[in-house]
């Protein structure tokens, strides 16, 4: 995606603060809150959308409520950095429910993950039967979340 950052002005960063805060607002809602009618908003709303600036709408839900007491996170170096290997890695992880993130990095490994698991017993079996059989993998470092202390995800919005 181009950089849209000049794409919006006062009232769009406005919207869009709103929008992370609770993507449930109703346009009704948010035109209220930024003191525009409710017409003038739903378009500027469908213009952020169109020109990818929002991308989706999403429910954040709670990892430990449905099952998934353990958050690790995985470094991946790969045999090599022919770009078709690359591409097969991949397209097999995003075939991969428990890999909720997933990061082609610069420095000594390739890939960062972020893996959910029921538990360290199940992060072990999924290492095991899924993550060492990824294309091309030659090495994994492991690291556990011991306490997530930020998880919102909000992006800083510039402001105009």
């Amino acid at each position: 995606m181009e950089n849209n950052s000049q794409v919006f002005d006062r009232l769009d960063s406005k919207i869009l603060t709103l929008m992370q805060e609770d993507a449930r607002l109703t346009t009704a809602e948010l035109a209220q809150k930024i003191s525009l009618s409710n017409t003038p908003c739903w378009r500027r709303l469908k213009r952020l959308e169109e020109v990818g600036i929002i991308e989706g709408y999403h429910a954040r839900l709670n990892a430990r409520q449905l099952g998934w007491g353990v958050t690790a996170f995985v470094h991946v170096m790969l045999e090599s950095h022919h770009p078709e290997l690359g591409v097969q890695f991949e397209a097999a992880v995003l075939a991969l429910p428990e890999v909720v993130a997933c990061h082609n990095i610069s420095g000594q490994y390739d890939f960062l993950l972020q893996i959910v698991a029921k538990d360290l017993e199940g992060f072990g079996e999924f290492a095991r039967n899924e993550l060492r059989r990824l294309p091309g993998v030659k090495e994994l470092n492991s690291s556990f979340s011991l306490k997530a202390v930020k998880t919102e995800g909000s992006l800083p919005i510039p402001s105009r």
